[in-house]
């Protein structure tokens, strides 16, 4: 398992502080971004994936991405941060857009499933076994 722990402290340089808490937070970005591409892809593919580890993994990135995010306190975010984030912005936009097909899918399916069941519950296909074979009363 991965240690998801984040200095508190990086160099005291504010401009060397800058470029520390820029390079943590675009390695956790890229980390994250590649766990949002698998499942994306999985999804999109409908290739099997196992959908509690893929978001047992994307909730640890993000709570790695939030701690990075804390280091920088009240800094403005340099461009290139900002472009990192905004890439990752659109990355879980379409993981958002294939899980929703995802979980519509389920439930089509889930209700089809429970449409077949009633009717097959109110058809008399069990309820004949019930009957006696004798004379009807």
């Amino acid at each position: 398992m991965r240690d998801l722990t984040v200095p508190l402290q990086g160099p005291p340089n504010p401009e060397e502080r800058g470029q520390f808490v820029r390079g943590i937070i675009e390695a956790a970005v890229n980390r994250l971004a590649d766990i949002l591409d698998e499942e994306t892809a999985a999804l999109r593919d409908h290739t099997p994936i196992d959908l509690k580890a893929s978001n047992d993994r994307k909730s640890l990135g993000l709570i790695e991405l939030n701690r990075v995010l804390h280091l920088m306190e009240s800094m403005k975010p340099a461009p290139a941060t900002q472009r990192i984030l905004e890439r990752l912005n659109a990355k879980l936009d379409a993981n958002r857009h294939f899980l929703k097909l995802h979980m519509e899918a389920v439930r089509e399916v889930a209700g089809i499933i429970s449409q077949t069941i009633r009717e097959a519950d109110s058809d008399g296909t069990y309820s004949s076994a019930f009957r006696s074979k004798g004379p009807t009363p």
